[in-house]
């Protein structure tokens, strides 16, 4: 049996996925900060036949987030699958020439530092079975920035260009990496003028990637 591991899973796009591999046969391991919420979501997905299990961390604090990707594998054998997308956190936005260390340092812990750390978790193990997916999300603003998240953009772009390097230095070797810029709003309710997609439409492309492996980013428009 393979496993997904969702890191920042939630009620919305961390859900459709986890349901998108879950109906294929995929156990699922969720990671986000609160338990309550995770076991809610647990609950929901054994209700529709998916097996998944919840496993509290902080991608901030990494420590709490290998230990958890860790308890994942122990529970489940392995973890073949990494989609990395936590929500996203209480944020001090600030422009370019607003930036400060101050404000970019929480932004690249919490988009690039976490990857890093869940990557380094979980690929050892894909390197040595010749076999694995890495996907990692965020907004279009790592690939088209806006003055009003320059910092937020700035740290997604770092991840963003880590990926896409990721990609590259796996080539050939089973192990397959990629970036989606999310170019929509989530679900009803969007600002005016934003084009919206339902996290089940979303969710899709992540198997459509977890299939093809055929390149190293897409920017989802809807």
């Amino acid at each position: 049996m393979s496993t997904i591991v969702i890191v920042g899973a939630g009620p919305g796009i961390g859900l459709s996925i986890a349901r998108t591999f879950g109906s294929r046969g995929f156990d699922v391991a969720l990671i986000s900060r609160s338990k309550e919420k995770l076991d809610a979501l647990v609950e929901q997905l054994e209700a529709e036949g998916v097996t998944a299990a919840a496993f509290p961390a902080n991608v901030l604090d990494r420590p709490s987030l290998t230990a958890a990707l860790q308890a994942a594998e122990a529970r489940f054998g392995s973890l073949d699958v990494l989609e990395y997308s936590p929500a996203t956190p209480d944020i001090t936005m600030a422009s370019p020439s607003e930036a400060t260390v101050e404000n970019l340092q929480p932004q690249i812990e919490y988009y690039l530092y976490g990857a890093v750390e869940a990557t380094r978790t979980v690929l050892p193990a894909m390197r040595e079975a010749g076999a694995g997916t890495l996907l990692f999300t965020t907004g279009a603003g790592s690939v088209d920035p806006v003055p009003m998240l320059g910092n937020v953009n700035a740290a997604s772009a770092a991840l963003r260009n880590w990926v896409i390097n990721l990609n590259k230095e796996l080539a050939g070797s089973g192990v397959y990496a990629a970036h989606v810029a999310l170019r929509v709003w989530i679900g009803a309710g969007g600002p005016e003028g934003i084009p919206s997609a339902a996290p089940a439409d979303i969710a899709a492309l992540y198997w459509e990637l977890y299939e093809s492996r055929d390149c190293a980013e897409v920017v989802y428009k809807g």
